[in-house]
């Protein structure tokens, strides 16, 4: 991977992190982080990648709507071939006993690196996630995702992943 989108990964994890530093204070387990890894673009043979990526979640935000409980999450993810994915959206939670449903949309900026073309800057990435309730306010999850531009470019390929999610609470 690239050494210096390595460190803007790690810089933006951190500055999501010391940003709630100090409400994390005021109230217990109010920061959610997802660390995920997977398969990028699993469908397509001769642009599969592997990624890294992680996602942030403050439930201080979150709102009940008729949807259900929604919250922003804002996320980064690279793939071995250097493709990025910064995100900021919106997520639904739906808790089925142990289990937890989080379908979430969420536009973002796209760089293909060495990767895959998908045909611009601006994608929308919609994901659903099921997940594992875990001692010590954590889960084991299982996510499914799609990379769209929504036709903005002049070729609009896509791209579907799945990851596995260990999410924690602070």
């Amino acid at each position: 991977m690239n050494f210096k989108k390595i460190i803007l990964l790690i810089t933006f994890f951190l500055v999501c992190f010391s940003v709630n530093a100090e409400e994390k204070k005021l109230d217990v387990n109010n920061t959610e982080f997802n660390v995920y890894t997977g398969m990028f673009d699993f469908s397509d043979d001769g642009k599969r990648s592997t990624l890294v990526g992680f996602q942030h979640q403050n439930e201080d935000l979150n709102r009940d709507t008729f949807l259900g409980n929604l919250s922003p999450v804002t996320g980064a993810m690279i793939t071995a071939d250097n493709a990025t994915y910064f995100y900021t959206g919106v997520q639904a939670h739906y808790k089925l006993g142990a289990l937890n449903l989080t379908p979430s949309f969420a536009p973002g900026y796209y760089n293909e690196g060495d990767g895959k073309d998908l045909g611009h800057a601006l994608e929308f990435k919609s994901e659903v996630q099921l997940s594992l309730e875990l001692p010590k306010e954590s889960q084991l999850g299982f996510s499914y995702n799609h990379l769209s531009n929504a036709s903005l470019g002049e070729k609009n390929p896509g791209a579907n992943s799945y990851m596995f999610n260990f999410l924690k609470k602070f």
